[in-house]
């Protein structure tokens, strides 16, 4: 039988290369998206698709609603989504804590579960400068799950994927292609709208589009 995992999913480009890649490795996913109160909520929808057509056992959705505390571009719509981002500054676009918040539901689901394994799309090369992106959080939080957990303690070893962290949004593109990702199904973009179109100017359409580019493979993305 597969082995179960936890790939938590977006519905951006990232994560449904990650959902690729794990199911490519023979792991049976169980994918995992938050309604966090983001602004750009149609990437739930994208997540669902996505999930569906990578072949996940199950897509469960996740309501944390971090839109209660703001802090952030992307969950205070009085924060307005900047078109530059000011080089060696983490833009207003990074979420307080979110990776550490999503881990962390996803390290509970894999207990349920009996998994040990946790997929996350993080990325320390063609990314917004987050630091809860980084290969130190990644390795930190993984000491932290075995320590903190029921099946940790009993000798479980819990392992955070982190497929893509050194790869170029290129390269990402190209593995995600190759192993048949669908990318006009994902929604990336900060200030999508209702649809799904990107807006073609915040910092993550900037990256996806020239990630296209540089891959050589035609952008599927609508914008607005």
């Amino acid at each position: 039988m597969s082995k179960p995992a936890i790939v938590l999913l977006s519905g951006g480009l990232d994560s449904a290369t990650v959902l690729a890649i794990a199911r490519s490795e023979g792991y049976a996913c169980h994918a995992l998206s938050f309604d966090y109160g983001q602004r750009h909520g149609a990437e739930l929808r994208a997540a669902e698709l996505v999930a569906r057509t990578l072949g996940a056992i199950d897509s469960k959705r996740i309501h944390l609603g971090l839109d209660a505390i703001g802090g952030s571009a992307l969950t205070d719509a009085a924060i307005a989504v900047p078109d530059q981002l000011q080089e060696g500054v983490i833009p207003v676009t990074y979420v307080p804590a979110r990776n550490t918040v999503f881990l962390a539901f996803a390290l509970g689901y894999a207990e349920v579960l009996n998994a040990t394994d946790i997929f996350i799309g993080v990325n320390a090369v063609d990314y917004s400068g987050y630091p809860d992106c980084r290969p130190e959080f990644i390795q930190a939080f993984q000491t932290l799950a075995n320590l903190a957990t029921k099946a940790g303690v009993e000798g479980a070893r819990f392992r955070i994927h982190t497929p893509l962290i050194a790869l170029s949004k290129a390269e990402i593109i190209r593995k995600g292609v190759a192993l048949g990702v669908d990318y006009s199904l994902t929604v990336s973009c900060y200030s999508a709208d209702a649809t799904g179109r990107a807006c073609g100017v915040c910092d993550a359409c900037r990256l996806r589009a020239a990630g296209f580019e540089a891959a050589g493979v035609p952008d599927p993305t609508p914008y607005c």
